[in-house]
């Protein structure tokens, strides 16, 4: 094993993949020159060349819209953006060619590609720069959606999407570049669609993923202090969900937290509570608890900014109000 920063990672995945895959490549705002706006693709430009590790223009539309016909032809596109939220002006093209163009082909015409990029809230950056995207891609039918919270599972994830013949959706916090993190030497990769337990428990299930996971890890071990053992859940990819993984946990605890960055309306908490409430309703000690950001756009001010997101104390009360310890 060996220590890697979550951007290293990365890197690695796509290296790896675009040694082995010749049509493999990179294209975005910033990939080359500057290394990337993380520096995720640090020196790949120099290994791969221009033609596989392309710069573009600050247009998100035109330049997913090249990716997708290159995808639609047997290339295997790798799509940065600076941020997700940029890549809302991209959505014509995630949403309505590379999702659909499998079905509207009759099987004719896939379209593998990922499209990945820096995710959720970043600090001060303000409303239109601090939003989670999982909920809003995972809406989609066509598309795949990943989210990452450690190294070892962004290169494995990584390396399974590249590969996989479906679009991909693959949301990096921005916060999490320079976290460190354990990865095997040789190479591997993560089958997608396949959750993780993260911390075992007995009493309550914590489901989350990405980022906001942090907070969950820190909440169970307060409560582990006061004798509340929490098992925390942590789904990798949104689309598929893997529900088996969270009922199994359910028939040990019999009691639900979803912890999760984004809204509450139309959340992957509510995806979660209404599958639990189906599949594992007589396992329910307590109606599922979520905790969310806010059901406003994201504040610029910092002491707004800790309410605004799930945090220890939120997860600490959510997680008593469905034990009876």
């Amino acid at each position: 094993m060996k220590t890697v920063q979550f951007r290293e990672a990365l890197r690695e995945a796509m290296s790896e993949e675009m040694r082995t895959t010749k049509e493999v490549f990179l294209l975005g705002e910033e990939v080359a020159e500057y290394n990337g706006a993380y520096k995720v693709s640090q020196g790949m430009l120099d290994e791969f060349g221009p033609e596989r590790v392309i710069d573009t223009p600050i247009a998100e539309l035109g330049f997913s819209g090249i990716a997708v016909g290159a995808a639609m032809n047997g290339l295997r596109p790798i799509v940065e953006f600076m941020t997700w939220n940029f890549a809302i002006l991209a959505a014509d093209q995630i949403i309505n060619s590379a999702a659909k163009m499998l079905q509207m082909s009759g099987g004719q015409v896939g379209c593998p590609i990922v499209f990945r990029g820096g995710n959720g809230q970043a600090g001060q950056l303000g409303a239109t720069h601090s939003q989670s995207f999982e909920a809003f891609y995972a809406h989609v039918p066509g598309l795949k959606v990943i989210t990452p919270s450690t190294p070892y599972d962004a290169k494995g994830l990584l390396k399974s999407a590249i590969r996989d013949e479906d679009p991909i959706v693959f949301l990096e916090s921005e916060k999490m570049y320079g976290d460190k993190g354990e990865i095997p030497e040789g190479e591997y990769i993560i089958p997608i669609g396949v959750a993780d337990i993260k911390r075992k428990g007995s009493d309550v299930t914590i489901v989350s993923f990405g980022k906001i996971i942090k907070e969950a890890h820190k909440a169970a071990e307060e409560l582990e202090k006061e004798g509340i053992s929490c098992e925390i859940i942590d789904l990798r990819t949104i689309r598929p969900i893997d529900y088996a993984a969270v009922v199994e946990s359910i028939k040990k605890t019999n009691r639900c937290v979803v912890v999760e960055e984004s809204w509450p309306l139309a959340s992957i908490s509510s995806e979660i509570a209404y599958h639990l409430q189906n599949y594992a309703f007589d396992y329910l000690d307590a109606p599922v608890k979520r905790v969310t950001q806010s059901d406003t756009p994201f504040p610029f001010s910092p002491s707004l900014i800790e309410e605004a997101l799930p945090n220890v104390p939120r997860i600490v009360a959510a997680v008593k109000a469905v034990s009876y310890k």
